[in-house]
């Protein structure tokens, strides 16, 4: 989880979850999430005595996959600018 955002009202949470892995094992992670949501929902309002608690959603934090990217990019572009000196350095000097 990296974040949750609640309504005003607390009867709805939109939690974000970071996944790492295939698109299969993303699939699989939701669908066990959302199978666990009453559960979860039912802890919450005891944990935190509400009465009613938050009907829960799940949805997909790919900031880390974003920020993957563009680091990747960047690295790209780096060595494009800095290439290596062909031949090598302490070759026969």
């Amino acid at each position: 989880m990296t974040a949750v955002e609640v309504t005003s009202d607390l009867r709805h949470a939109r939690v974000f979850v970071s996944v790492l892995g295939s698109p299969d094992d993303k699939k699989a992670t939701f669908e066990g999430l959302q199978s666990l949501a009453g559960h979860l929902r039912s802890r919450l309002a005891k944990s935190l005595q509400l009465r009613v608690a938050p009907e829960l959603q799940f949805k997909e934090d790919d900031t880390v996959a974003r920020a993957a990217r563009i680091e990747s990019l960047l690295a790209e572009v780096k060595r494009k600018d800095n290439p290596e000196p062909s031949g090598g350095e302490g070759e026969g000097s």
